[in-house]
């Protein structure tokens, strides 16, 4: 299949899995979960120009493992940590074609503030559920992929900026909706803005070269 023809069978793999496949069986539910981020790893691949480079190969592997916590989720600290692995190679793949700048740097702050105020709503709210040792990992996590976010801000690609930020949105409703309160369609738009920040970033691939 061309290159050209991946996005459109990207998107329609998603809107499938998001408003068509009921969720029992399961088994088939997680499947069309996976299929989308198959296809979004051949896509970054393909992205990669005649000589690859170190960023290329992190970037695609932060995909990968992405792709095993959205299969591993259903223990959730077992798909955390995948998740958690996989927004590291990111952010080293990010790191490693930093520009800096001051405006960028100072993205720093509003991020900061931003995981302070989620971990300040959902630290309470583990401790009322009985949840306590699901803290420490959350915290940790909040913490990797604000900064997951900050280093995609400083290599000033914007698909890697937006998609960098639909992910941080797509975690937010997520630890809202399972730990705070209840969101009203969380699990669309938590897979909408999930699946758009995977492709955003595997589309930037192209564009890290380092």
């Amino acid at each position: 299949m061309k290159n050209s023809g991946l996005p459109l069978l990207i998107l329609a793999m998603s809107v499938l899995y998001i408003f068509v496949i009921p969720n029992d069986p399961f088994a088939v539910k997680l499947l069309f979960k996976l299929i989308p981020m198959w296809l979004m790893i051949g896509y970054a691949y393909l992205q990669f120009p005649a000589e690859s480079k170190r960023s290329h190969w992190l970037l695609l592997t932060g995909l990968f493992f992405c792709m095993l916590g959205d299969g591993l989720l259903v223990w959730f600290v077992v798909g955390l940590t995948a998740f958690l692995i996989g927004h590291l190679f990111y952010l080293f793949a990010f790191l490693s074609v930093w520009r800096f700048s001051w405006i960028r740097l100072s993205a720093l702050v509003p991020l900061v503030a931003y995981g302070a105020w989620m971990c300040s709503n959902l630290v309470p709210a583990l401790q009322d559920s009985g949840d306590q040792a699901l803290i420490i990992p959350v915290l940790v996590y909040v913490v990797v992929i604000m900064l997951m976010c900050w280093s995609a801000i400083m290599t000033g690609n914007k698909l890697a900026i937006l998609g960098s930020v639909l992910f941080v949105i797509s975690d937010s409703v997520l630890s809202w909706n399972m730990f705070v309160s209840d969101i009203t369609y969380s699990s669309i738009y938590i897979m909408a803005t999930y699946y758009g920040a995977q492709f955003l970033i595997a589309r930037s691939t192209r564009r890290l070269a380092a």
